[in-house]
């Protein structure tokens, strides 16, 4: 993918809690880099006309600090292809003030659910410093998967990035379809959606059809399993796949992710150290110049978003449970979880169990995140409540159908649309409001609630 390096500009976002916009994709309507359509906001700089986007930066070459995706500023391999996004807010976030922040190293890794200024795993980010570092794609968007550096509360209510990091996490041909479970495979990684998935550029798991290149961004749900937060089905590109690492034989520089086997014999790792070891069981992300029977030639292996492992960092993660033997004997993206001690929420702690997806915080300790709040977000088979929230000036209004917070597409005229402090006549270009739905269709978040500011 070609590295978009523009000074000076505005930087075309959307939303998500691991983010990524859809670089090849379709991008469901959001603006890029290049602009949209909608007319810019008030205060726009003189002759730009794209619309405002989530945050407002200046962008330079990524930098491989922190374990970002990709080899870097050198732009080395296919994996260079990076934009990195430092300055400004766009004044809609949370203060950087009262926000009783703990340690820097404070990490968050998840799915992009929300904009303004950026939210993942329901925490509201202030982005004044944060350093934005994105691979393949101009911009964040809702449902794309993204790790978070920074201090947050210990409410996990509010927080201020430092560093955001996303990439495209699976991208290749469709070689099977499972529309009654809604899932399908992609260089032997079996996907599965839910209703919190993102369909950016489609209305669903019918549009998915064998031998089309998707783009998608999901938690590692197990070996060779990945649950969708975002899907674009009209993409194209070097394959990436991201799993769980087995059969690692490093004489012979092998490893498999899923049902593939990768020779990672011509390139080097990323983000590996004494702490970070390469090693069975570890998540990767594998970006491929090659692919043969049930093989891909690596041509960069880095860590999936890495978590810290420092002893009382402060850790939040949203993904599915694996290895579930009790509260207090979890794992969520790969990180062992002590829940025992734990708040929970969003359900009774007895529907608890292997394919729940969850966020849970609390302090690292011996290698284990040691929970102090853990959210039950969504349990298979049952639906789940609002995951996104858009926060912002309604920049373009068509109709209550049709208008836009941000760049994202809202349709707000469903029957069953909650709006607090108003109605839908107050809806209109300029008016601030806060949205939340549950599912984003064909690109377009489908309102539950808007709340008039």
């Amino acid at each position: 993918m070609t590295k978009t390096c523009l000074h000076g500009a505005w930087l075309g976002l959307a939303m998500a809690v691991l983010v990524s916009c859809g670089g090849g994709g379709g991008g469901g309507g959001m603006p890029n880099v290049a602009g949209g359509t909608a007319a810019g906001p008030a205060g726009a700089p003189a002759g730009n006309t794209s619309q405002q986007s989530l945050l407002d930066r200046t962008v330079s070459p990524m930098s491989p600090a922190g374990g970002g995706s990709g080899p870097g500023a050198t732009g080395s391999g296919s994996g260079g292809g990076g934009t990195s996004v430092a300055g400004g807010d766009d004044g809609s976030g949370v203060g950087s003030g009262g926000t009783g922040v703990t340690t820097a190293d404070a990490t968050g890794i998840g799915a992009v659910d929300g904009a303004g200024s950026i939210v993942v795993n329901g925490v509201h980010y202030n982005t004044d410093s944060a350093v934005v570092a994105l691979d393949d794609v101009p911009g964040l968007q809702l449902g794309m998967t993204a790790k978070v550096i920074g201090p947050f509360d210990s409410g996990l209510t509010a927080g201020s990035a430092m560093r955001v990091e996303s990439a495209i996490d699976l991208r290749g041909p469709v070689s099977a379809v499972d529309a009654q479970q809604a899932g399908f495979t992609i260089l032997g990684m079996a996907v599965t959606t839910d209703s919190d998935t993102v369909w950016a550029d489609a209305p669903g798991i019918a549009d998915v059809a064998p031998g089309a290149t998707l783009q998608v961004w999901g938690l590692p749900s197990g070996p060779g399993s990945l649950r969708a937060t975002r899907v674009e089905v009209h993409a194209s590109g070097t394959p990436i796949v991201s799993g769980v690492v087995q059969n690692l034989d490093p004489l012979a520089r092998r490893f498999s992710v899923g049902g593939y086997a990768i020779d990672y014999g011509q390139t080097t790792m990323t983000g590996v150290s004494a702490a970070l070891p390469f090693a069975n069981g570890v998540l990767v992300r594998v970006r491929a110049n090659a692919v043969g029977a049930g093989l891909l030639v690596a041509s960069a292996v880095q860590l999936w978003y890495p978590a810290p492992t420092v002893d009382g960092t402060p850790l939040q993660l949203a993904g599915v449970v694996t290895d579930f033997t009790g509260l207090g004997s979890l794992r969520v993206l790969g990180v062992p979880v002590d829940a025992a001690a734990a708040k929970v929420s969003g359900g009774p702690a007895s529907s608890l169990g292997n394919g729940v997806k969850v966020i849970v915080g609390g302090m690292l300790a011996s290698g284990v995140l040691q929970a102090s709040t853990l959210k039950i977000r969504l349990v298979p088979g049952t639906g789940g409540q609002p995951s996104f929230s858009l926060s912002g000036q309604i920049s373009t209004f068509n109709s209550i159908a049709d208008f836009r917070i941000k760049g994202q597409p809202i349709d707000a005229s469903g029957p069953g649309v909650s709006f607090v402090n108003g109605s839908a006549a107050n809806l209109a270009a300029h008016v601030q409001v806060t949205v939340e739905g549950s599912r984003v269709v064909n690109g377009v978040l489908i309102a539950d609630s808007v709340t008039f500011q």
